[in-house]
């Protein structure tokens, strides 16, 4: 007889609106290999936590400190039984330890195509402003590897859109969206399928 294999339980960390967070969870709804366990929030007014909640889905709230606090974080992780870390909209650094406990188990998403436009202060906004001054003919999303330095890890998986001189930067954000809207999801399950053999 086959032996039922569990759930690999995932935790999504989030900052604002959660469009990304709730995409991934619906995502994940019917998912016989990957379980949605746990919403983390660095901002106790984000609208991810109430989507996440609509779901469902368990969350959690953390200061800075608390953030930055091994004996904070590593037992809230370890309640829920998180093996995985994904990165939706998430934009406090992640701590050394948090890397060290979890080696190519986080993953970030960034809305360009890095190399270009990434590391301090180029989130959301910032990003697509720059990507319009750059006069850029294409942009895109990025999936990665977290590591210490922000916005430096290995990339896995990037996808792309063109761009046209009239597009304003919220022109470019929306467009950049639907990329993830369509993609973000189908990586972090090509991903989760290579790392546990799923």
């Amino acid at each position: 007889m086959q032996a039922i294999m569990e759930k690999v339980n995932l935790a999504i960390f989030v900052s604002g609106g959660g469009s990304n967070c709730e995409n991934l969870i619906k995502y994940f709804a019917d998912s016989n290999s990957v379980n949605c366990a746990l919403v983390v929030s660095n901002k106790p007014d984000a609208y991810a936590l109430v989507r996440a909640r609509n779901l469902g889905v368990q969350t959690a709230v953390v200061t800075k400190a608390e953030l930055n606090d091994a004996e904070v974080m590593l037992p809230l992780l370890r309640q829920y039984g998180i093996q995985f870390i994904v990165l939706a909209g998430f934009l406090p650094l992640v701590p050394d330890f948090l890397i060290d406990a979890y080696p190519r188990r986080i993953v970030n998403l960034h809305p360009a195509l890095l190399p270009k436009y990434g590391g301090k202060g180029m989130w959301g906004h910032h990003v697509h402003e720059a990507v319009k001054a750059a006069g850029e003919t294409e942009t895109g999303m990025t999936v990665h590897w977290v590591t210490p330095v922000c916005d430096g890890g290995e990339i896995i998986a990037q996808y792309r859109c063109a761009l046209s001189p009239d597009d304003t930067a919220d022109d470019i954000a929306q467009k950049e969206h639907l990329l993830e809207m369509e993609y973000f999801p189908q990586v972090v399950e090509r991903v989760l399928n290579e790392t546990f053999s799923l």
